[in-house]
Order: structure tokens, then C-alpha cells, then sequence
């Protein structure tokens, strides 16, 4: 069986282990992957599931960015990275070359800004794309490519599909899918009719996507999941500590950490003790929330944390009392899909708390197996935590049952097989035999327990 050719944004990126831990299993399951990478990911610090994997990563020539400089002063400074390669890949595949080149020159024009502002991500795209199909002709052994998020990442494969003239798929998530800009007009709906298959995340992504391309006949879900042996209870903290309540994310305004930071007063001035505690790498609202902790005086109650690995995060978890993320849909259409630390948290045993938007019911069943609050209410959040905070019962209760849901649902193990059996099939087509489902069945079985194209054109 062939190779996979993986092409994502960023490898590694401690905020997406779903992506770590998806390229680990499809390896232990018998996938032979080489990772494509358009910009390096977090330096220096990595999830320990990132030693485990074996196909090596090839990170693309670093470009600067299109914004705040002439096209033609970008590309002087940036196209002599690419052309030697483009150049071989040209002489190599002249028709499937110029025909992409044409074509991602179109699609700058077609989706431009305004009426003379045409999108030259297309053509950065094409040169990235270049690089890659280059690359994938020369080993000779991927025989399909799998692209993450439906945007740039997206638009990188088709092109190097095009180009190679392999068939590509793409795993779409969460903004990437609801955020107009990303996929201006039809674009995303070419791309869906283009891959041989989509996956999504979760069944609301699985709805918009449907509505975005309705005879779209390969759209699968394929929920992230996770480790249920390293995201396992653990002895809590030393009862009589004050409680602590845990939320984990990007601080960006979807995450929606401001409403948390206002129950946190409503709790206090209510007289219960309590710490919270804020962990995520920085982002578009790491100031305002900082503000508002200072002008609530909540210096003392509330604390915010840089991005950790999941092997402190999982340390955290087991300190904590309950978990919340009172998640937004913004105005530009921007929200997540299934949270991954939502899921985390329920594998840890702990009660979670989140809001009715996207995904999240498909997760958490209100009052079973988490609570669920109307988003941007602080008031009906810091209502739900203070039931959770004064009843150990009804903690315990739900922190059981969610444990329970994310064993039988959500294990890495489990979702991971459809998109194994996807990938399976299209490089079995590739070699002229389709995967057997028996095969898949006795690779997961045999599954070590992990210890802690259509071709068409653009």
C-alpha cells in the first residue's frame, strides 16, 4: 500500500493535538504517512505523543507576509525560494503545471476584495503547492494527499493535487468552515466537489457542509478523540482546598473567557471560595481579559496561563474541580465545533460546564453527563457553577456519566478507524484493490493500547 501525503498548517502546534494523536494512530494501524508542513510549528516544546511518530516532516521554504507590502515586492523577496523547484516540477508535468499556475491566477481575480483588488494568497498557495508536488513526484510513493482545515491548507492540496495529479481529501474543523472570508463564494463548494472525500468533526459541520454542497455524496464525520488510558481519573487534590474551576483555550473572544471572568465575581461577591484558573497561549483578547480581571479586583481569584503540553495539562486537570468553557458564536460566523479540552476534561472525571452552540450538545447531554448555559450569560454560568460548586453529589454524578459517554464515543481508537478505512480505500483504489473492512477491524484489534480525486481542476 502507498503513502499518505499529510499537509498542515503548522506541525507541531501544542493547540492541536487531535492532529498529533490522528497521525500516530494512522501509523499504528499501518499507514505510512510523510507529513508536509507550511510553516514550522511551536518551537521548543511538543506533547509527548510527537516523539512517537515516524513520518518525517518536510517544512516548506518560509515566506513573508502578503500584508503591508506590494505584490511585486513580495514576490522579488519570496520567489527565488520557489523557483528552481517550480522550474524541475514545470519541465516535469508542463500541461498539469501551467494549467494550476492559470488557474490559482483566476481564482485571485474571481475572489478578489473588490474591483481591483484581486487575492494573492492564491498565487503563495500555488508556489507552496509547487513545492510539495515536487517533492511527493520525486519520492514516488504517496499515492494520495489529506490536507487539514478547508482553507489555506485546504487550497495548498487541491493545487498539489492538481498538479501531481493524485486525489485529495481534507479534514474540515471549525472557523475554517463558518468564516465567509476564508472561502469567499463558491470556493469552499469547489473544493468539496474536487476531493475524493471530506470529514468534519462533528454532525453540525457535517449539516452546514451539506447545505454548502448538497449532492456532495463523501462527506463523513470522524469526531477527533482522544487517549482514554492517558486522559484517565487520577487521585484528586486533598479534600478541604478550595475549589478550582479550570478552562483551557486560545484567549480569543469565541472561547468567550470574558463571561467566565464575570461569574467569578458573581460567585465571590456571593462569598463562595473559589480559584479559577485560565490556560492557553495568547491571542486577540488576552488584553481584555487581563483588563477586566483588574477591574473587577480578581487578581487574586482568577489567574491566566500560557499554552502547556498535554502532559501539564493532564496535571491540571486532576487539580481541578470542575472544568468550564463558555463557548461563542461570533457575528462573522466564527465558533468551534467540539472542543477538544471539553472531551479531555470529561475523560479526567471532571463535571464540565459549557454552552448550547455548534457541536458542544453532541457532546455534552445537559443535566446527563455535563451542563449546558445560553452563551454570553455570566449570570446563568455563575449559576451553574455554584450548583456544581455546593453538590459533590451532582459532581460526581456527572463526571461519571461523562467518562462514560467519551469511552464508548469518543476514543481516539474508535474514530479514528473511519478515516483509517477512507484513506485505506483510496490508496487500495490507487493500487488497483480496495482495503478489506476485515483488515481494519484486525489491525485495531491488534492495536497496541498506547501507554500514557476526483482530480478536477481548480
Amino acid at each position: 500500500m502507498g503513502e499518505v501525503g499529510y499537509i498542515v498548517k503548522g506541525f507541531p502546534r501544542l493547540s492541536e493535538t487531535f492532529i498529533a494523536n490522528e497521525i500516530h494512530l494512522l501509523e499504528s494501524l499501518g499507514l505510512t504517512l510523510r507529513l508536509y508542513s507550511i510553516v514550522r510549528g511551536d518551537e521548543g516544546r511538543a506533547h509527548g505523543v510527537i516523539a512517537r511518530i515516524r513520518a518525517p516532516v518536510t517544512y516548506l521554504p518560509p515566506v513573508t507576509s502578503l500584508s503591508g507590502t506590494s505584490f511585486p515586492l513580495w514576490l522579488s523577496r519570496n520567489l527565488p525560494l520557489f523557483v528552481v523547484g517550480h522550474v524541475r516540477l514545470a519541465v516535469r508535468r508542463p500541461r498539469a503545471y501551467f494549467s494550476t499556475l492559470a488557474a490559482s491566477l483566476a481564482m485571485s481575480w474571481r475572489y478578489r476584495r473588490g474591483p481591483l483588488a484581486p487575492r494573492k494568497v492564491f498565487f503563495k498557495e500555488f508556489l507552496q503547492a509547487g513545492e510539495i508536488a515536487l517533492q511527493v513526484l520525486e519520492a514516488g510513493t504517496v499515492q494520495h494527499l489529506h490536507g487539514h482545515y478547508c482553507h489555506g491548507a485546504a487550497t495548498v492540496t487541491w493545487f498539489a493535487a492538481r498538479l501531481t495529479g493524485l486525489p485529495f481529501s481534507f479534514t474540515a474543523h471549525a472557523k475554517d468552515i463558518y468564516k465567509a472570508d476564508l472561502n469567499p463564494s463558491d470556493l469552499l463548494e469547489r473544493k468539496m466537489r474536487a476531493a475524493r472525500f471530506v470529514v468534519t468533526c462533528t454532525a453540525a459541520n457535517r449539516a452546514h457542509l451539506a447545505r454548502v454542497c448538497p449532492d456532495h455524496e463523501a462527506l463523513h464525520i470522524v469526531y477527533h478523540g482522544l487517549d482514554t488510558d492517558f486522559f484517565a481519573p487520577l487521585p484528586p487534590p486533598a479534600p478541604g482546598s478550595v475549589p478550582v474551576i479550570l478552562a483551557v483555550g486560545r484567549l480569543v473572544e469565541k472561547k468567550g473567557f470574558e463571561y467566565l471572568v464575570a461569574a467569578c465575581a458573581q460567585l465571590r461577591a456571593a462569598g463562595l471560595p473559589l480559584r479559577c484558573f485560565i490556560v492557553g497561549p495568547p491571542g486577540s483578547h488576552s488584553a481584555q481579559i487581563a483588563t477586566l480581571i483588574g477591574k473587577l479586583g480578581l487578581e487574586d481569584v482568577v489567574s491566566v496561563h500560557g499554552g502547556v503540553t498535554q502532559e501539564v495539562l493532564r496535571e491540571l486537570y486532576r487539580r481541578a474541580t470542575l472544568f468550564v468553557l463558555p463557548c461563542l458564536k461570533l457575528e462573522d460566523g466564527d465558533q468551534d465545533g467540539i472542543p477538544n479540552v471539553l472531551a479531555e476534561a470529561m475523560a479526567m472525571g471532571l463535571p464540565v460546564v459549557s454552552t448550547r452552540i455548534s457541536g458542544i450538545p453532541e457532546l455534552i447531554e445537559h443535566g446527563t453527563d455535563g451542563v449546558l448555559v445560553p452563551e454570553r450569560d455570566s449570570t446563568a454560568l455563575a449559576g451553574a457553577l455554584r450548583s456544581l460548586l455546593m453538590s459533590p453529589a451532582l459532581r460526581q454524578r456527572l463526571a461519571e456519566a461523562g467518562r462514560r459517554k467519551i469511552c464508548a464515543q469518543f476514543d481516539s481508537r474508535r474514530t479514528t478507524r473511519r478515516l483509517y478505512q477512507l484513506l485505506a480505500d483510496s490508496l487500495g483504489a490507487a493500487a488497483g484493490a480496495t482495503a478489506s473492512p476485515d483488515v481494519v477491524g484486525s489491525a485495531f484489534a491488534s492495536l497496541d493500547r498506547p501507554s500514557s480525486q476526483r482530480e478536477a481542476a481548480p
